[in-house]
């Protein structure tokens, strides 16, 4: 674990709460008996990055009402966005994962990588407090910080397509359901993007809000609604 703290840039008084980080909670299941997880430190860190990067671009646009400062927290805090963090720091090689969960992927599985950047935020606040936290957490995310002070309107595909449609006729898109798959922490869904009775694409994401704004982006791309 020294070389991950050394990544983090944090030494723990408590190694057990490191430990209980990257435990997955496929090692209950695996070994049959009640065993610490990641689960609770999870939900504790997701309070702690809400906390840290709201003060952060509070500070940073102090002329964005509420409204938009959600919306640029939203993109530090997608599960995308803790993905990402999480593969910088390398998370992924230091889980503690079950054999099935080992062979099916889950070193690698999206949701996992962001479920333990959370969990790790946690532990970190647990063991050292405030500090620590918010430093580790601005430092995993400056380069995400710096896109959004280069650019703070965010994409909005399912917005732009709306406005184009409407544009043409009254009717808004409806976006389908179209299958859901997967076990409860690595959810797969398809949407299909439906005009005037026609589908114009689908999407496919990690929550039904992603697979949405990726159907949304195909038919932008695709633009069947100029054939008609």
């Amino acid at each position: 674990m020294q070389a991950l703290e050394e990544v983090i840039g944090y030494r723990f008084e408590n190694k057990d709460l490191l430990t209980e980080a990257l435990t997955h909670p496929s090692m209950a299941y695996e070994l049959k008996k009640k065993q610490g997880n990641n689960q609770r430190l999870e939900f504790l860190g997701d309070a702690v990055l809400q906390l840290v990067l709201t003060e952060k671009l509070y500070g940073m646009f102090p002329d964005f009402p509420e409204g938009r400062l959600t919306q640029l927290r939203a993109r530090l805090v997608s599960k995308t966005a803790l993905e990402k963090f999480a593969r910088s720091m390398g998370l992924g090689d230091f889980m503690i994962l079950s054999k099935g969960e080992e062979s099916s992927g889950g070193r690698d599985r999206a949701s996992t990588l962001a479920d333990a950047f959370e969990s790790v935020t946690g532990a970190i606040y647990l063991d050292g407090g405030i500090v620590p936290a918010r430093d580790m957490i601005l430092n995993v995310s400056a380069d995400s910080i710096l896109q959004i002070v280069e650019s703070p309107e965010e994409s909005n595909p399912k917005g732009k397509l709306q406005e184009i449609l409407q544009k043409i006729a009254p009717q808004a898109p409806v976006y389908d359901v179209i299958s859901e798959s997967g076990p409860d922490h690595d959810k797969k869904f398809v949407i299909k993007v439906i005009w005037k009775g026609e589908k114009l694409a689908e999407g496919h994401g990690d929550s039904k809000k992603n697979a949405a704004a990726n159907g949304a982006a195909n038919a932008l791309k695709a633009r069947l609604w100029e054939g008609n």
